[in-house]
């Protein structure tokens, strides 16, 4: 008799084979995780920097002094979600995912953990801790 097909020992090689190469890419998979978000975090932050610079230069051109948002938002304390929009007074559509809002005014976390200070005094927006 001519049967053709694997053995079970051909099957499991080839799912042992598998199941090695899988576990040797998740790093990877999880490293470019980390590195999204850190693109992600770094794109908002320069829309905002973006945001308070242009805010203060309407400002300047309108009433000749140069002056800043007294706040990034009108965001409630906590997760930046589709009903609790973050950086809606320098971006245009605000953002509403992966960020947070520490407190009423100025702190900010992004999804890697930075946490972000502002300053109505001189617009600006940088790291910094809590």
């Amino acid at each position: 008799m001519n049967h053709r097909g694997f053995t079970l020992i051909e099957l499991i090689l080839v799912i042992a084979i598998l199941g090695i190469l899988a576990v040797s890419a998740m790093p990877k998979i999880f490293s470019l995780t980390n590195e999204a978000k850190i693109a992600a975090s770094a794109g908002v932050v320069g829309n905002v920097i973006a945001g308070i610079t242009l805010y203060g230069a309407k400002q300047m051109a309108s009433t000749g002094t140069e002056s800043y948002p007294a706040t990034l938002d009108g965001a409630s304390p906590g997760w930046c979600t589709a009903t609790n929009l973050c950086f809606t007074n320098v971006v245009k559509d605000g953002v509403a995912h992966y960020w947070t809002k520490n407190d009423a005014a100025i702190h900010y976390t992004d999804p890697t953990g930075q946490t972000y200070e502002y300053s109505s005094i001189d617009g600006t927006f940088l790291p910094g801790a809590i």
